[in-house]
């Protein structure tokens, strides 16, 4: 079993505090936290599952089992006092215990509504599978691989392309019928099917809620809540644009991606979400560990000139990355920007095996697994 890239930060901070598992679903939360128990196993003492029967019973009655120094609770969220439950757990065993929270998309979205666990826990977001996870001698092959069936756990090691198929049509289904509905009053459930359906197409395009609006026959704030609502279950997730203050720059667009870039058809798209997606882990990751904040943006001047992607720092841009499905020459947009901004360094990342510097526009051209090498993305 592959070690996934938070195991060691996760057990660091159990030590201090309580630690909350995100991210969405079927991503491997629950296999990661039976990883750090004594063996991996669902019927492990110190795996409780709330929708395991006799496990709420249990908790209610605050009785853990003995002599286990972990305790991971997994889908406690659905229980609605459940922040007071875990405060009372956490704070009547905090000396001999760490506690471990884990579930469904929904529990990032539940830990909002309420402060009863501030300054208790920290909080980490679970990503699918990226290059660098595959292993730092990664091939060819196992990149094409990724690049086809996406990061999540089930469909890229199966590698099955019916199951592969078959997964994504359950998962849909569930984060519209299970999660979705679990949290909002929507009856239009044949409309947020078809909205789940028109995204792909949308992927690495200026998303425009009116035109999907048009498409649906909803108002605009609705489909901008569906929209949003996907954003917290992790389904999707939005990029705004980069306005350097000299730059006159596209401010109000945003572009739309897939957490499973699989479901895009297209092979460009499909491979600027992937990196996009790569990008998003890399900068989750920094926030989740290091405390900086972290953003992910693109750049567009209003003359239609654009990068995919900057990557900001603590407000301050790292870096920028733009995807071609081919090893061509340097993008004139980059030179264009390299002139116009205060970015440091720009890539041009591709699936072919050119490698070249070009200093006078602070970029290169490369592979995109060299590229992730460079970076370090996890």
């Amino acid at each position: 079993m592959i070690e996934r890239y938070l195991s060691s930060y996760l057990t660091k901070d159990l030590k201090k505090k309580m630690v909350f598992l995100g991210g969405p679903r079927q991503v491997g939360k629950t296999t990661l936290a039976l990883s750090l128990l004594s063996s991996a196993d669902e019927s492990h003492p110190a795996y409780l599952n709330w929708d395991v029967p006799g496990v709420q019973k249990q908790l209610m009655a605050g009785v853990l089992p003995g002599n286990e120094p972990l305790i991971v609770l997994d889908e406690i969220h659905k229980y609605r006092s459940w922040r007071n439950l875990v405060k009372g757990l956490y704070d009547s065993n905090r000396s001999r215990r760490s506690f471990l929270i884990t579930g469904s998309a929904r529990l990032d979205y539940y830990r909002r509504g309420g402060d009863s666990l501030q300054g208790r826990y920290h909080y980490y977001r679970l990503h699918p599978f990226s290059l660098p996870e595959l292993g730092e001698k990664a091939s060819d092959v196992e990149l094409a691989t990724l690049l086809k069936f996406g990061g999540f756990p089930e469909p890229l090691f199966s590698q099955e392309p019916s199951e592969w198929k078959r997964w994504q049509r359950e998962r849909k289904s569930r984060v519209i019928r299970e999660d979705l509905l679990s949290l909002e009053m929507v009856k239009e459930v044949s409309q947020l099917d078809l909205l789940v359906n028109l995204l792909p197409d949308r992927v690495g395009s200026p998303l425009s809620i009116a035109n999907i609006r048009n498409d649906l026959s909803v108002a605009f704030e609705t489909v901008e809540r569906w929209v949003m609502i996907l954003e917290n279950l992790y389904y999707c997730f939005r990029i705004s644009p980069f306005g350097p203050p000299k730059l006159k720059a596209v401010r109000k667009e945003q572009k739309l991606y897939l957490w499973d870039w699989s479901q895009c058809e297209d092979p460009g798209k499909r491979f600027e979400n992937m990196v996009a997606s790569h990008l998003l882990k890399y900068c989750h990751f920094i926030e989740d560990t290091s405390g900086d904040e972290m953003e992910l943006r693109f750049l567009k001047s209003l003359t239609k000139k654009e990068i995919d992607f900057v990557v900001m720092k603590n407000k301050k841009p790292l870096f920028a990355v733009e995807c071609k499905s081919g090893d061509r020459d340097l993008s004139p947009n980059i030179a264009y920007f390299a002139e116009r901004t205060n970015i440091p360094q720009f890539f041009q990342v591709h699936l072919g095996t050119k490698d070249v510097e070009h200093a006078g526009a602070r970029a290169r051209i490369l592979n995109f697994k060299k590229f992730c090498r460079e970076v370090k993305l996890v």
